[in-house]
């Protein structure tokens, strides 16, 4: 572990970082109940959602850990998902499979762009104010989903 992760040099142990994954895992897992909770309304299979949300938060946390050395929990995000689910799909009226497949194109040319380093200069453009602004717009729209889902 010592060799893989740096721990002395990270001034951390493998009793804390259990500790840590453990606390960070307890912080996340609502995910795993939210996700195909919200995705299932367009007409996916619930417990395919799961296990797809299981199998890639656990592949992103893996790839995280052991390429990058951080220790941060990759899931699906919920505003994303809300947008996809109660906007494209419900509002819009696209199907999933096709709002899907303009997930997966939109995440190749995601990849591409942060290749050739576009992404980073478009990130960089946004002032700070609005990146907060829109970090707080997908929270209330998340806690607004979830206000109606409870009838409130």
């Amino acid at each position: 572990m010592e060799k893989l992760f740096k721990l002395r040099e990270n001034n951390t142990n493998v009793k804390t970082e259990i500790i840590a994954g453990i606390t960070t895992f307890m912080a996340m897992a609502y995910i795993l109940a939210v996700n195909p909770n919200i995705l299932s309304s367009t007409g996916m299979d619930k417990g395919a959602v799961f296990t797809a949300t299981a199998l890639a938060s656990l592949v992103g946390t893996l790839c995280m850990a052991i390429f990058a050395n951080y220790p941060f929990v990759l899931a699906p995000g919920m505003g994303l998902n809300a947008y996809f689910a109660y906007t494209i799909v419900a509002d819009m009226g696209y199907s999933w499979q096709v709002a899907l497949a303009a997930v997966f194109v939109e995440g190749i040319l995601f990849i591409l762009l942060s290749a050739v380093k576009v992404r980073e200069a478009l990130f960089d453009a946004i002032p700070m104010t609005l990146k907060h602004a829109v970090s707080v717009g997908i929270g209330l729209f998340i806690a607004f989903i979830g206000l109606q889902n409870c009838h409130l």
